[in-house]
């Protein structure tokens, strides 16, 4: 079996992830996960309000994450939350999985799947709060959701057949 190389900062993201918790009450809850690996992330958000070139915009205020898995998947839950801090919600749904592993110095290619599942645990956490409270979803915040609806769907079919015997 061969090693997987990370990156130095890979690693400390690792040792050492920033934000990692729950936030109780939080305005907005993203959980995804891949049942291949077997990494499960959430990542919760409170949203506040700030002025934005004279315009009040909603931003991140706070937000953290849990996550089950392996060094690069708490290495990406831990970069997508410290890109995303502080930033307006317009901003902070454009994070894509190339930024988290420009982010991290790069990740192994068998591990990119992780930065895939932290941007979708970002985005499914902003779509929880625009959706619960009724506000305008916007198009690439949908395409986003319309995926990782997809996925989790298959990964309820698997699990339960896994559960039943059937694989």
């Amino acid at each position: 079996m061969s090693e997987i190389k990370y990156s130095k900062k890979v690693m400390h993201y690792f040792l050492h992830p920033k934000n990692v918790g729950v936030i109780k009450n939080a305005d907005g809850v993203g959980r995804v996960g891949n049942l291949l690996c077997g990494d499960i992330m959430w990542v919760y958000i409170k949203v506040g309000k700030k002025k934005v070139k004279g315009k009040e915009q909603e931003y991140i205020k706070n937000i953290k994450f849990k996550t089950f898995g392996c060094a690069a998947a708490i290495a990406t839950s831990s970069i997508v939350t410290e890109l995303a801090k502080g930033k307006i919600l317009e901003e902070a749904i454009k994070i894509s999985n190339r930024d988290v592993v420009r982010a991290l110095g790069g990740l192994p290619p068998i591990k990119l799947h992780c930065s895939l599942l932290a941007e979708e645990a970002l985005s499914e956490a902003i779509y929880d709060y625009l959706s619960k409270n009724k506000k305008p979803v916007p198009v690439l915040l949908l395409e986003k959701h319309k995926k990782a609806l997809k996925a989790e769907k298959e990964f309820n079919i698997r699990f339960r057949q896994i559960k039943k015997g059937k694989i």
